[in-house]
This record gives structure tokens, sequence and C-alpha cells, in this order.
């Protein structure tokens, strides 16, 4: 069972402006969210985190630093789990966007839309899915933390749970905040928690869980879905 900590990185002075950053260099953590991502490495610093990806832009590395440091870890850049690619959006004032005919379809039906000069959802969906899938076989068992942008976290948790990428935008994604996903080869999938801003627990080791009887198991689905102390 491999245990991935999705991460939103932590406010910038463009997320309180409502601007679609992008793929736009110099989007720094403001003083906000240098505070968020300090109390959010002390909450996962008992974490057992093996490795720590990250989308390649500013804030998000920043992130992924405070995250690292009590773990002493590298940063892996991750292209795949970068930002949504805006096009002609890019930069641009979402209250001024709201107001375009093509903004109807970004809110009801994303799954047939495409940015200007840009990416489809669908597009950004799948990349950071091929990019967890394949973090998830390098890292059977372990616990790993990707560090990515509230569009593309709110996409990949849509897919694990089923939902329809239509309706994505229903999740709500704060900030510095934390998504958990159970991944494994028994357990399948699970999403055991979504827009964390709470202290988390380690999963327990494997010497400490109990053999289960014949109808102990029967009454559960498996030992890869024993997360009790998880959630």
């Amino acid at each position: 069972m491999a245990y991935i900590l999705l991460v939103r990185h932590g406010q910038n002075d463009w997320v309180k402006k409502n601007r679609l950053a992008g793929w736009t260099p110099g989007v720094h953590l403001n003083e906000e969210g240098q505070k968020q991502v300090e109390e959010l490495a002390q909450r996962l610093s008992q974490l057992p985190i093996k490795a720590i990806y990250s989308s390649p832009l500013e804030r998000c590395l920043e992130t992924a630093s405070a995250l690292a440091q009590p773990h002493k870890l590298d940063i892996h850049p991750l292209e795949a789990v970068g930002e949504v690619r805006y096009g002609e959006w890019e930069g641009k004032k979402i209250k001024k966007l709201a107001k375009e005919k093509a903004w109807y379809a970004v809110q009801h039906f994303p799954s047939r839309f495409r940015f200007p000069g840009g990416e489809s959802f669908i597009e950004v969906q799948q990349r950071a899915i091929d990019a967890i899938e394949t973090l998830n076989i390098q890292h059977k068992k372990e616990m790993i933390a990707i560090i990515s942008h509230a569009d593309v976290i709110k996409l990949v948790l849509a897919y694990y749970m089923g939902t329809h990428l239509d309706l994505f935008q229903r999740i709500g994604l704060s900030p510095a905040s934390v998504s958990v996903l159970a991944l494994g080869e028994k357990a399948g999938v699970q999403v055991l928690r979504v827009n964390d801003n709470g202290p988390l627990k380690p999963p327990p080791p494997p010497e400490e869980k109990e053999k289960k009887t014949d109808k102990e198991t029967e009454d559960s689905s498996n030992k890869d879905n024993d997360h009790t102390n998880f959630i």
C-alpha cells in the first residue's frame, strides 16, 4: 500500500487577487503562505515520508522545501504535476474571465473545454494520473508527498473518487492543504482525506497489525484496507 500526500502550495498574492498565475515565473509565497507551509511542515514532520516531488514552479518548490527540511529529503521537480497551462488566459483576473462566453464551459462542462492556446482539463488530468501511477510503482509500501496546484489536485481526486470531470470543481482545496490517497494492489484505491488542515497520524507499522481470523477477514475487505489510525 502506497500513501500519496497531495499538497497544495501555500498562499501567494495571485491567489488573493484571484488571478490565473499558471506558469508565470516569479510567483512566490507571500508572508501568509510562508506561515502556512511552516505550520504544515510541523504537522507532517512525524510522518514517514520517503520522497518529495513538486511542480517546478516557485510557489510549489518553496512549499516543498519547508516540508523536506524535517525529513532531510531532496526535492524532485516533476513537470507532470505542474499547473494547468492556461494559454491566452494566463495572468488574467478571474473576475474579467468570468464575463467571457467560454467561462460557462469552464464551470459546467470542463471535460469539453480547452484553454485558448493552452491545455484541456482532460490532458491535465491524464498527465497527473500517469505520473502518480508511475510513482506508485516506484514507492510501493511507502509514503510520498506531491506538491502541486489546486486544479491539478482536484482533477486527480475526482479521478480516484470516480467523479466525472465535469463535477471536479465541487471539490474545495485550501492553500497548504493535504489530501491523501492510498493506492494498493489488493485494496485498490481509497481517498482518505480531502483538503485537510489538521494533524495527521502515520499508518500503523506492519508488525503492530493484529492477525485476523478467517471470520474477521470475511467481514473486512483485506489487510490493505486497515487505515484506522490514519483517518
